[in-house]
């Protein structure tokens, strides 16, 4: 009796590393010697087209929200990526720092820069050529900040070398972004998780994209509803105002009903729910979708 117990015990665990050892993404960690302990849990989730699907040259990556504070790891992750996997897209879902452990700016940007580096760095072979971002609610920030801030090198200041041009994404997608720093229409907490209690009006001002927009952003994709009660649709209004006053291709849909936090499939209302089609084919009207 005691050999069947341990057989079974054996197997329990060894079907249980099976498991833990098979997850459908690859897990690449952002920082191989991590200085700090709120270093280590930062990684990059490789989500890749199934073999019956012919393979894009475009990756995606994606930032989750979570009000700067966790990660919406699975409707503003895991189940974004697989919708791009059934486009023959590379999906990456970030993993970043954020302030329920202890971060803050510029923890956030750094992932997003060295994600970059990263990707990159195994484009060839990946097999893949455009790099874009999508980002949702404070997801939406911090992309929005990396196709701004790509020249403000943080990975130099962490003692990585690396060429400024390949940190700025292809195109970049904010979905309900949180935007403004403002006290108008800032998303608080958002604000505090991002900069603590301590911020400045300088702060304020420098990390409210609106005012941040550079003469070569990005090209993108904006998507926002009026009856979102989390973030206000106005940190879009402003956003949109910006890009169109500096001649940025951009594409803004605002909806009248959606809300916030749906991601790509989980969202109730008719005019959102194939929201992500309207984005596939702007993909592909602007060339970043390629085969």
């Amino acid at each position: 009796m005691q050999r069947i117990k341990l057989t079974l015990t054996l197997l329990f665990f060894t079907l249980g590393s099976i498991i833990i050892a098979s997850p459908k993404y690859e897990v690449i960690k952002l920082w191989d010697n991590p200085q700090t302990k709120k270093e280590v849990r930062p990684e990059l989730r490789i989500f890749r087209p199934q073999s019956n699907i012919k393979k894009s040259k475009t990756c995606i990556l994606i930032c989750p929200g979570g009000s700067y504070h966790h990660l919406g790891l699975t409707n503003e992750g895991s189940e974004v990526a697989e919708y791009f996997n059934q486009w023959g897209v590379t999906a990456i879902v970030l993993r970043y720092r954020v302030s329920m452990r202890g971060n803050h700016h510029p923890a956030m940007i750094e992932d997003f820069q060295r994600a970059m580096q990263i990707i990159h760095s195994n484009a060839e072979k990946w097999g893949i050529e455009n790099i874009g971002a999508i980002g949702f609610s404070a997801g939406g920030h911090l992309v929005t900040m990396g196709g701004a801030f790509y020249k403000d090198n943080y990975l130099k200041k962490k003692g990585i070398e690396v060429n400024e041009e390949i940190l700025r994404p292809a195109f970049v997608c904010p979905i309900y972004p949180v935007v403004s720093m403002q006290d108008s229409i800032a998303h608080q907490k958002s604000r505090v998780d991002l900069l603590t209690k301590e911020y400045t009006k300088a702060d304020l001002n420098h990390f409210s994209m609106e005012q941040q927009i550079p003469n070569d952003m990005p090209p993108v994709f904006l998507l926002a509803c009026k009856d979102d009660d989390v973030v206000d649709y106005r940190n879009s209004e402003v956003l949109h105002k910006a890009l169109d006053n500096k001649s940025i291709p951009c594409e803004y849909h605002l909806m009248n009903e959606g809300g916030h936090g749906f991601g790509m499939i989980r969202t109730k209302s008719e005019e959102t729910k194939n929201w992500g089609i309207i984005l596939k084919n702007w993909l592909i009207k602007n060339n970043f979708l390629k085969y």
